[in-house]
């Protein structure tokens, strides 16, 4: 409910026009937000379910690819920033019914690409030996940590083209955005001071070409996944709003008959 102070309807549009921003930009960080959730769960899941098998079979088990501070950073530049930029942007785009069933459509399957091709990374560039648990007490070896830099940049490639997806339509600022988040995770995976700061190692030519790979597999199939279902959301969008036409149509035909 709205209480005009002056009594002039003039102060609608304004409100009108917040309310859209409101609604369009929670709608695209819900959608960052819950990619990630999707991917992470996936991924413990399988890294899970991976180590029982192994169990199982007497082969040496895996374990989760990251230490806790690959995952702070593989989140700071494809969700928290973009995500808090995005929320406060302008957006004059109309409100549409039906916000669960777009999220979700949009965020699962980017979520299940993302964590299925890390997976996939980690088990063609995972050294094994004895340091394979990671999160172990013992300090990694060096092709541990070159295989966990090759799984998070898998990773991070793949959640960053999800931002672009998400960011859409890209204008000048958006294109800086995304521009900058590109940048930041380069200067992080190729400086001395950072590659020593968060534990990483791209020195390995084979397991980061692995990585490259993976992630290019990943965005391709982000994009054609994103294609498909946007087109197929709008074609159901246009239906239902042709059935509440002829709804509209039947009810005032009712009343006037």
């Amino acid at each position: 409910q709205l209480v005009l102070l002056d009594g002039k309807f003039s102060a609608l549009p304004p409100v009108v026009a917040e309310g859209r921003r409101v609604i369009a930009n929670i709608d695209r960080v819900a959608n960052l937000f819950l990619t990630k959730t999707v991917y992470a769960v996936l991924l413990a899941l399988s890294v899970g379910i991976a180590g029982l098998i192994a169990h199982w079979t007497g082969h040496s088990p895996i374990s989760y690819p990251f230490q806790p501070i690959h995952v702070t950073i593989s989140a700071w530049f494809t969700i928290g920033v973009p995500a808090f930029i995005l929320s406060l942007a302008p957006n004059n785009e109309r409100a549409k019914t039906g916000f669960v069933r777009r999220v979700l459509t949009q965020a699962v399957p980017n979520g299940l690409i993302v964590g299925a091709a890390t997976f996939v990374c980690y088990l063609l560039v995972n050294p094994g030996g004895e340091f394979s648990t990671m999160g172990a007490e013992k300090a990694f070896d060096t092709e541990q940590t070159q295989a966990a830099t090759a799984t998070l940049m898998t990773m991070i490639a793949i959640a960053w083209w999800v931002l672009v997806v998400v960011a859409r339509p890209l204008n000048w600022w958006k294109l800086l955005l995304v521009g900058v988040a590109a940048l930041a995770y380069v200067a992080i995976f190729l400086m001395p001071w950072t590659q020593e700061l968060f534990m990483l190692d791209s020195g390995n030519g084979r397991m980061m070409a692995i990585g490259g790979i993976c992630a290019a597999v990943g965005i391709v199939a982000v994009e054609v996944s994103s294609r498909i279902l946007k087109a197929w959301l709008d074609r159901k969008a246009i239906a239902e709003r042709a059935e509440a036409h002829r709804e509209a149509e039947r009810a005032g035909a009712v009343l006037t008959g």
